[in-house]
């Protein structure tokens, strides 16, 4: 397994010096974002929270994110993944949020995107998305892709931010 240490601690570092929060939500990434987060000793000073959004019954209820919300987005693409970002960000109150979505594999997903697709999306402060494509269909490796790119992501965002 990769090991995200250096980069979660440079994403604590970041948020702890700003003295900001963030929240995470994940669908393929199924909570791996949040454990590298977690780590950290002392992530309570920055994680508020996170959730494994994988259906959109999950989406509904956790997120609070209603059907008229979802009018001409379809799941895994930037669209989504930002409105999912900006609903938690919304609904959990943080200073950044981050969410991701995609198929990791062995089979794509039923939208028609192939195994190793994700979209990673940061709102708060700065926002940002971005769209991963592996062309990998190994689930695992797929999922540590997915969350080195959302914490490089997180961490360009909040060095960015004023």
């Amino acid at each position: 397994m990769p090991d995200l240490s250096p980069m979660a601690t440079a994403v604590a570092a970041a948020l702890r010096e700003k003295q900001h929060t963030v929240s995470v939500s994940e669908s393929s990434g199924g909570g791996l974002i949040s454990a590298c987060l977690v780590a950290i000793p002392g992530a309570s000073d920055y994680y508020v929270g996170g959730v494994v959004s994988y259906t959109r019954a999950a989406q509904k209820g956790f997120m609070h994110v209603p059907d008229e919300a979802m009018q001409g987005i379809r799941a895994s693409t930037e669209a989504y993944a930002m409105l999912n970002a900006r609903a938690l960000l919304s609904s959990v109150d943080t200073t950044w949020a981050l969410s991701e979505t995609g198929a990791s594999g062995p089979t794509g997903n039923r939208y028609g995107d192939s195994a190793g697709h994700a979209c990673i999306a940061v709102s708060g402060p700065v926002e940002r998305s971005i769209t991963v494509e592996t062309a990998d269909d190994n689930r695992e490796a797929n999922m540590w892709v997915f969350a080195r790119h959302a914490l490089d992501l997180l961490e360009q965002c909040i060095k960015e931010a004023q």
